[in-house]
C-alpha cells in the first residue's frame, strides 16, 4: 500500500521523515497541495490541513485517513464517509502537554506573575500581592475525554475540589479515582473558581459559552480555552473581559492566524498562546509513533486504533 502525508512546512518534515523512515520507508511526505493527483492507499494529515473536496479528489484511490491530532473539525467529515474511507485520529497523544499548559495558565493568574513580572521590570518591588493559592480552589473542568481526565490526574496533588460537566456522564467508579464531582453545566459554571474547557466542536457545543454563561460566573473567575474558539462567543468573551468579570487564558481563535487588531487582544486581563497547549517536543513525538503504529496496523490487516469513521 502506498502512503502519503500532507504535512504544513512549518513542521519538522526532515526529523519527521527520519522517525517514520524505520517503518515507512516509502512515505511520500507533501508540503505543497499544487499538484494534480497522487495515487495512495493511506493519507495522513494533521490539524493543519483542511480535508475537503478538492483535496480528497487528488486522492482517488484512498481507503484510510489517519488524523495526527485529538480534533479533526478541519475535516469534511460528510465528505469522507460517503466516499466510504476510514478515518481515525489520535486522541490522546497530546493531552500530557494540554493538561500541563492549563495549569501554567492558571497559575499564572493566581501567583499574579503577570503583575509581579511588570513591577519588577519598572524598578518597583511590591510588598504585597493578590496572589492566590491553587489549593483549595474548585476547578471545573467541562469535557471529560481524554484530556479532561488527564487534566483531572494532575489536579489531585494541588489539593483542589474538581467538578465536571459532560454530555456523558462517568462510570462512579471512574469519578471515585480521579476526585470528581459530576455536575451540570450550570452548577459548574456558578461555582467554579476556574473553569478550563476541553470538548469537540459540533453542532451541539458551538458557541456553548456566552454572555448569560458568563454573567453566571464568579467574579474574578479564570476561564481557559484550549479546545476550539468557535465554543465560546467570542464578543461575548470580550464583553466578560471588558467588565473585568473574568479572566482569561486563550490558545485557540476563530481566525488563526488571528486579528491581531481584534479588541480581545487590548484586554489586559488575558493571557494568549497561539494554538500551542498540546505542541511540544514530547506530544510531537507521540503523534508520530502513534500515527506510524496506526497506519501500520490498517497495512497489517488489524483493526486501527481510534476510529472516527
Amino acid at each position: 500500500m502506498k502512503v502519503s502525508a500532507v504535512l504544513p512546512n512549518f513542521l519538522p518534515v526532515g526529523e519527521i521523515r527520519k522517525l517514520a523512515a524505520s517503518v515507512l520507508p516509502d512515505i511520500n511526505i507533501i508540503t505543497d497541495l499544487d499538484f494534480k493527483s497522487d495515487e495512495s492507499d493511506i493519507l495522513i494529515v494533521t490539524a493543519f490541513t483542511k480535508v475537503d473536496k478538492a483535496l480528497l479528489d487528488k486522492f482517488p484511490r484512498l481507503k484510510f485517513i489517519q488524523v495526527a491530532s485529538t480534533g479533526y473539525d478541519n475535516v469534511d467529515v460528510t465528505e469522507v464517509k460517503s466516499r466510504n474511507i476510514l478515518m481515525c485520529n489520535s486522541p490522546s497523544s497530546n493531552k500530557e502537554s494540554v493538561a500541563e499548559h492549563v495549569i501554567g495558565m492558571a497559575l499564572y493568574f493566581l501567583k499574579d506573575f503577570g503583575h509581579l513580572d511588570r513591577e519588577i521590570r519598572n524598578g518597583n518591588w511590591p510588598i504585597l500581592t493578590f496572589s492566590r493559592d491553587l489549593m483549595g480552589k474548585v476547578f471545573g473542568i467541562i469535557g471529560m475525554g481524554a484530556i479532561g481526565r488527564k487534566l483531572a490526574e494532575r489536579l489531585i496533588q494541588f489539593g483542589v475540589g474538581i467538578i465536571y460537566y459532560d454530555v456523558k456522564r462517568l462510570p462512579e467508579e471512574v469519578e471515585d479515582e480521579l476526585g470528581i464531582t459530576y455536575v451540570t453545566l450550570d452548577e459548574l459554571i456558578s461555582s467554579a473558581d476556574i473553569i478550563s474547557i476541553h470538548v469537540p466542536l459540533t453542532e451541539t457545543t458551538k458557541g456553548m459559552i456566552g454572555r448569560k454563561e458568563f454573567e453566571k460566573m464568579k467574579d474574578g473567575c479564570i476561564f481557559i480555552n484550549t479546545s476550539r474558539a468557535e465554543v465560546v462567543v467570542t464578543k461575548d468573551l470580550v464583553w466578560a473581559l471588558k467588565q473585568g468579570k473574568i479572566k482569561a487564558g486563550i490558545d485557540v481563535y476563530d481566525r488563526e492566524p488571528p486579528d491581531f487588531s481584534s479588541e480581545l487582544f487590548q484586554m489586559d486581563n488575558a493571557l494568549f498562546s497561539p494554538h500551542i497547549a498540546g505542541v511540544t517536543v514530547e506530544s510531537q513525538r507521540r503523534f508520530i509513533e502513534e500515527t506510524v503504529a496506526n497506519v501500520i496496523r490498517y497495512m497489517q490487516g488489524v483493526d486501527p486504533l481510534n476510529r472516527v469513521l
